[in-house]
């Protein structure tokens, strides 16, 4: 928005002078009639103009700104139509036309004319002598031309072939002369009901209180004499209103100097009396104070109360006889409550209090070193909020924004005020705001013509800011602190949602997915495996989904960031680079000016990405236990900048997420080397057996553990002869599965010996004994299996100290296969022996750990008997169907998770079969 205020003067006509031809004139209603005879002919004492950017949010400002001008110049009694018909026209202009809109304000002696111009002209409207019809006024839009007609003095329409024009005419109410204030006249019984005369007590009240003047009137209303109530305190006969959480009373009320309210006086009847008082404070005779008390009873109240009136702009004293706050002098009434809009109209107000072209107004960091962009006015929009100048942009007092500076040409100090290169500014003045001696703010107005200003200038503005700098700073605290709170539940929140998982890319989806948008507009996270490795881009996001795959391309093929440990974030420009000289090299080739490109997404999806990622990117390292393990990179879309405050916080939430992303990487290669490990002590595929099915189930207890302290294995030993174990050693978790490795191990070696059962597991029992304090007993099944011509199977057992094989016949009955011995790892000396059993074709060998037996659900206990039950109903299934059927049996049997490891190994002997 550009604006200019011109402050008395001859009136400047803005109509086309010299040869130009003078602009089409339509006019229209029976307002137009009076074309030629509007405010032009009257005497312009001051003008106000300003142009808006076609877009929505320009409506408001334009509304603020002729509501601004036109109580700046006194004319409050029209301010509420200027403003609504304003607001309709340029409604007309900006969202409907789509065009800027150019508003001119005209203030003459006998009111305003306002115009309203857009650049559609091609918008007809009809012709006086055809029929007029506007259309519903209860629609959205259209309904400018109807309320000119409405609550114009004057209006009309001016055309040219390249501007359409607006205009209307607002008239001044007339005042009499020597009115203070006025209530509009009244039909006869709308006026108040007075009781016969209308009756006005005169109290009046000495330093303590006491009543030492009382009137007629007052003996009338009331019915006390005045020798009954002459030297009685006041507070005895009034009936003050306790309003909870006031401490204001009759007693305060009387000590001020000018109260009126209403209140209560209790009568001779013993009746309270409602009064509306009016009270004085006053010095008697000798200098003593006093208070005068009018009261009247509260439905006269009209007779005493003072009408509400508005404060004029131009008035120097308040009601009470205070001088104005310069600060609201200066910005207006009422001023803007949020911060944003305070420094919006600060910088307007600067605008137009020194005639500039644009003004700014920028805010220190805390620790003075930097100054940054919060409202500008007239500057492009390379210039918008959050960007960043140093304090002290150079030496001497004109190169800090400390002291006051002007320059009157800025051309010949390239660089004085950062902010101005390349805008076209040549002369500045610019001013500090301080609290306290510390610099808070600097605020600054520039012209496009060379020495414009001079000290007179700085003098005038730096009384300004001196004005606001402390509601500034107040509604910076105050902003500063509801940020910071919001950081603070960003901060938990986010701490939780990193601590609830040890998954490294779910971590970080979820660095991404907190800092968007909340943060920036896209996020990119770089990992480092190690020292030696580059970074790699894990992870993109944007918040349009559908810019996601172009910023991946984009960053795909430019460097990674340096993976530098200094904390804080750091300025990347490579992006917005890459994806500026993209746009330019897609746009040279849809030109055809460039070499012609093999495959290309289209210029359209280019730009879009260039946009996307064409404003400020940082990058904050991700540091964890003295090691950069990664790079967190924000970015913005075009002439965007991160705010101080914002990359605070995303410095904060870097170092959570970085100790996040670091533990989850080592729970990763931790679990990684543990079932690497865990894997190993899992004996290989299971061999095949001719004529003999072979089924295992396996469950280890705990989280994350493949082998615990149970242990399978089925091996060959020789020619037509097979090995098979089932084992549990005491406890779970890896230090039991370190002896189920010596175990399973310790077997196959022993036995491919040529050693028989007994042998191989009393030379198991001296190597677990040998492990000293890391033993632990093991209950151990240990046979050896030798397929028979005929079908059958031999087995050769051996059972120490573990759960009894069972046998199940073909018939259904189910008996142990073998007799308990005792375990290994607790006694040095044993004496073991084998016994042989011969498996039918049918019948099924079913081996199985404690952990199964053993189930439990609350008292109950599945046991061997259970177990022997199951396997009654297993006659004719397959030997995976029978190791599933047990299975499912032992998990129905308790509703919580299994906490001892399971083995179920099942062996049914199918026969040979013949050619």
């Amino acid at each position: 928005m550009t604006t200019g205020l011109h402050p008395g003067g001859p009136p400047q006509d803005p109509r086309p002078t010299g040869n130009q031809p003078l602009p089409r004139q339509e006019r229209v209603g029976e307002a137009a009639l009076h074309a030629d005879n509007r405010t032009r002919s009257s005497v312009i004492t001051a003008r106000a103009a300003a142009s808006f950017d076609p877009v929505g949010r320009s409506v408001a400002t334009a509304r603020s700104f002729v509501r601004d001008t036109l109580q700046g110049w006194g004319f409050a009694d029209i301010v509420d139509d200027a403003v609504v018909l304003t607001s309709e026209l340029v409604t007309n202009a900006v969202v409907h036309a789509g065009t800027s809109a150019d508003v001119l304000c005209l203030r003459s002696d006998d009111g305003v004319r306002i115009e309203v111009g857009d650049r559609y002209p091609e918008r007809e409207i009809p012709l006086q002598a055809a029929a007029v019809n506007m259309g519903n006024p209860d629609r959205e839009g259209g309904r400018g031309l109807q309320l000119c007609a409405a609550l114009a003095g004057r209006w009309g329409v001016d055309y040219t072939p390249t501007h359409k024009q607006v205009w209307f005419q607002l008239d001044l109410p007339e005042r009499p002369v020597g009115t203070r204030t006025a209530g509009p006249s009244l039909p006869a019984e709308l006026l108040p009901l007075a009781d016969g005369r209308v009756r006005v007590a005169v109290v009046q009240i000495d330093r303590a209180g006491a009543i030492n003047a009382w009137n007629e009137d007052a003996e009338e209303l009331f019915g006390y004499a005045a020798e009954l109530v002459i030297g009685k305190p006041l507070t005895d006969l009034a009936a003050w209103p306790h309003t909870p959480g006031t401490s204001t009373g009759i007693v305060e009320a009387l000590q001020l100097s000018r109260w009126e309210g209403s209140y209560g006086v209790r009568g001779a009847s013993g009746r309270v009396i409602p009064v509306y008082a009016s009270h004085l404070r006053v010095r008697d005779t000798g200098g003593e104070p006093s208070t005068v008390c009018l009261l009247v009873r509260e439905h006269e109240r009209a007779v005493l109360q003072t009408p509400l009136r508005g404060q004029s702009p131009d008035a120097t004293n308040s009601a009470e006889g205070q001088a104005l706050d310069p600060f609201e002098v200066f910005i207006g009434s009422p001023a803007p409550d949020d911060l944003d809009g305070l420094l919006q109209r600060t910088v307007e107000r600067a605008r137009d209090m020194l005639d500039a072209d644009s003004a700014f107004l920028l805010l220190a960091t805390d620790d003075e070193t930097e100054l940054e962009v919060r409202a500008s006015t007239g500057l492009p929009s390379a210039r918008q909020r959050f960007a960043r100048v140093p304090v002290d942009a150079g030496p001497g007092r004109y190169g800090s924004a400390r002291m006051p500076a002007v320059h009157d040409d800025l051309t010949a100090v390239p660089g004085a005020v950062p902010l101005l290169s390349g805008t076209g500014m040549r002369s500045v003045v610019t001013v500090p705001l301080k609290v306290e001696g510390r610099l808070t703010g600097s605020l600054g107005v520039a012209a496009e013509s060379p020495s414009r200003y001079s000290n007179e200038e700085a003098l005038r503005l730096q009384f300004a800011a001196d004005r606001i700098a402390f509601a500034v700073e107040s509604a910076r605290l105050g902003e500063l602190e509801r940020l910071r709170r919001g950081s603070l539940s960003f901060l938990v929140e986010a701490s939780d949602l990193l601590a609830g998982t040890l998954d490294r890319d779910q971590t970080l989806a979820l660095m991404a997915q907190m800092t968007i948008p909340t943060l920036a507009t896209w996020c990119a996270v770089y990992t480092i495996a190690d020292q030696a490795s580059e970074p790699y881009l894990s992870y993109v996001l944007h918040e349009d989904e559908d810019r996601i795959d172009g910023v991946k391309a984009l960053l795909s093929k430019i460097p990674p960031p340096e993976p530098i440990p200094t904390p804080g974030a750091r300025v990347w420009s490579a992006p917005a680079q890459a994806a500026h000289e993209a746009a330019l090299r897609t746009s040279m080739r849809s030109l055809g000016l460039g070499e012609p490109a093999t495959v290309s997404s289209g210029i359209g999806t280019t730009l879009a990405t260039a946009s996307a990622v064409g404003g400020e990117t940082v990058v904050l390292p991700l540091v964890a236990r003295n090691r950069v393990i990664g790079m967190l990179t924000l970015g913005k879309p075009s002439d965007e900048h991160f705010r101080q405050e914002i990359l605070e916080l995303a410095e904060d939430l870097s170092r959570r997420a970085a100790l996040a992303l670091d533990n989850a990487r080592l729970y990763s290669e931790r679990t990684a080397i543990s079932q690497s490990l865990q894997r190993s002590l899992l004996p290989p595929d299971l061999p095949h057996i001719e004529g003999v099915e072979v089924e295992v189930i396996y469950r280890a207890a705990g989280e994350g553990n493949e082998v615990g302290g149970d242990f399978y294995d089925l091996f060959p030993i020789r020619d037509g002869a097979y090995g098979f174990a089932i084992g549990d050693v005491c406890g779970t978790g890896p230090n039991a599965a370190a002896v189920t490795g010596l175990a399973r191990h310790a077997l196959r070696l022993l036995a491919r010996e040529g050693l028989s059962g007994p042998a191989v597991l009393e030379r198991l029992n001296s190597a677990i004994l040998d492990e000293g304090a890391r033993s632990r007993f093991l209950t151990l099944l240990y046979g050896e299996l030798w397929p028979q011509e005929d079908g059958s199977a031999l087995l050769k057992v051996v059972c120490a100290g573990h759960p009894l094989p069972l046998r199940l016949r073909q018939d259904g009955t189910v008996e142990p296969a073998a007799e308990p011995q005792p375990l290994l790892g607790v006694m040095e000396d044993l004496e073991l022996y084998e016994q042989t059993v011969t498996l039918d074709p049918g019948d099924v060998l079913l081996c199985v750990t404690d952990g199964v037996t053993e189930r439990r659900e609350g008292t109950r206990m599945l046991g061997d008997d259970g177990l022997t039950d199951v396997l009654t109903t297993c006659t004719g299934l397959t030997a995976g169907a029978v190791a599933a059927r047990i299975m499912r049996a032992v998990e129905r049997f308790a509703s919580d998770a299994p906490s001892d490891d399971m083995a179920i190994l099942a062996m049914r002997v199918a026969g040979l079969q013949k050619d």
